[in-house]
């Protein structure tokens, strides 16, 4: 029987981060690399990702990088053979990239809407299913970690965030994680997803700045908004031998907001 300790351990794992150069992805890349596993992340800016493989490697993590625009099938495909070859297999996959955009659902612009559903959810379908097909159902291992929203689980109270195209994407990726965890598991690929709350980020900086932080962390229970710590339990969890008996779950990480 295994040690917490070990269970918990990702040594000799491998993961793909995808949005894995700043904020949120950032933190879990570092949580995934601390642990052990050998990284590649992405984003579309290459010398975001520079910088952030630079910080990884300043911490003693092996990390790589690929720019790549995740929406476009060639260049999603492209992006997990890439992948593959630089890590040999794929033991953790986090499904992390995402967009927002804010207008009053009656005006919200189609390309708005496109651009926020294929990244949040095209995306994510067709880098799970080609890392899925070519190393997680071969190999009969696979950790599969999506990363929806609080915004995924309810509306927006009126007079707050006009975000249709967010919240029904990350409404998506809880039944694409549900979903895809009861096809999946009989190949030994787990598939779960985080929805964080309200985390100070690029993505969430103007809603910050026009509801104010200390309004926003009143909302919730804890008093508090998420910080740069506050994801790291939950994607190693999911990424680990810890959660092996977990799947097809949804765990919010925010401060208790959506237990209100």
């Amino acid at each position: 029987m295994r040690s917490t300790h070990e269970l918990f351990s990702l040594k000799g794992k491998t993961a793909i981060v995808t949005g894995g150069s700043r904020g949120l992805g950032l933190q879990m890349a570092e949580a995934l690399g601390e642990q052990g596993a050998r990284l590649v992340i992405s984003s579309r800016k290459q010398e975001e990702l520079d910088e952030a493989v630079a910080h990884l490697k300043a911490r003693g993590i092996e990390a790589s990088s690929i720019a790549v625009d995740l929406s476009d099938e060639a260049q999603a495909h492209a992006f997990v053979d890439e992948a593959l070859r630089l890590l040999g297999h794929v033991d953790i996959l986090v499904n992390n990239a995402g967009a927002s955009w804010g207008a009053p659902a009656e005006d919200y612009p189609l390309e708005a809407w496109d651009k926020v559903m294929n990244l949040n959810v095209r995306a994510m379908f067709l880098v799970s299913q080609r890392v899925g097909k070519l190393s997680m159902i071969p190999r009969r291992y696979g950790r599969i970690v999506n990363i929806s929203s609080i915004a995924g689980l309810a509306g927006n109270p009126p007079g707050t965030m006009q975000t249709l195209a967010y919240n029904t994407s990350k409404g998506a990726v809880v039944n694409f994680t549900r979903t895809l965890a009861g096809e999946w598991g009989r190949h030994g690929i787990t598939v779960n997803s985080i929805a964080p709350g309200f985390f100070p980020s690029k993505m969430t900086k103007g809603v910050l700045a026009t509801f104010g932080e200390d309004t926003l962390a009143k909302d919730a229970p804890l008093n508090r908004l998420g910080d740069d710590e506050d994801l790291k339990g939950a994607v190693v969890l999911f990424a680990s031998d810890a959660g092996k008996h977990i799947t097809g779950q949804t765990l919010a990480v925010d401060g208790g907001v959506s237990a209100v």
